[in-house]
């Protein structure tokens, strides 16, 4: 989570569980369940300036399933922060949009 995200859950005396997925990947049915919340498909959660991005996938027409494997594959172009809260989730970019989620 970035630091200023989490300051503002924080400063709310909220302490969220951080999920650091470059350590511990999400599954396929993780990520699947993840973009459900997020209301998003694979695609509007790729970071496409990483370098894993550009030299893997950059130029490619990708589908919303090889996105998803995509994003298995190289977690590190998933967007991040995202905050999830039940069964709403949102990416925290920028910082202030955790907030949607917890007010």
């Amino acid at each position: 989570m970035s630091r200023q995200g989490l300051a503002l859950l924080t400063e709310r005396g909220i302490k969220p569980e951080v999920v650091e997925y470059l350590k511990t990947p999400l599954s396929e049915p993780e990520l699947r369940a993840l973009l459900r919340k997020l209301g998003l498909k694979p695609g509007e959660i790729l970071r496409t300036g990483e370098d894993v991005y550009k030299e893997k996938y950059k130029g490619k027409t990708l589908t919303d399933e090889q996105c998803l494997k995509a994003l298995v594959e190289d977690p590190i172009i998933m967007e991040r922060p995202i905050v999830v809260k039940g069964e709403r989730a949102v990416v925290g970019r920028p910082p202030e949009r955790v907030l949607d989620i917890v007010d």
